[in-house]
């Protein structure tokens, strides 16, 4: 998948892969994303319009993000390991190959793992 995504506001637009962003974390008001290559930029609307804003441009595409809690939406993609005891999440991006450790909530981190056992047993019935 090689789709663009168009973010802007008032004074910045950005066009990037959507497989360049690694993750998108909320700060109040604003929204920080982060790129795989460890650029991040800073928008000024919250993270449920930046979710509609994937869902919008990347129409069934927008399934390689999930939304843990209301602070964070990962690039699946990107998932190296899940520490439920820990409560991290480590992501790295295919570029370069920075780790980025996040602390998450367990009961979010449970479902992502949930989620992802899913998929995976899912693809091998299908195969």
């Amino acid at each position: 998948m090689k789709t663009k995504v168009i973010i802007s506001n008032s004074s910045f637009l950005i066009r990037v892969d959507a497989e360049e962003i690694l993750y998108i974390a909320s700060d109040g008001s604003y929204t920080n994303m982060t790129l795989t290559d460890g650029r991040q930029h800073v928008f000024s609307f919250n993270l449920s319009s930046f979710e509609k804003l994937l869902e919008q441009q990347l129409g069934p595409d927008s399934a390689i993000f999930v939304r843990l809690g209301r602070c964070l939406i990962i690039n699946v993609q990107c998932i190296y390991s899940i520490d439920i005891i820990k409560q991290e999440l480590i992501l790295v991006g295919k570029i370069a190959s920075k780790e980025y450790t996040l602390n998450v909530p367990k009961d979010a981190l449970k479902n992502l793992k949930k989620l992802l056992e899913y998929n995976i047993n899912r693809k091998r019935i299908e195969l």
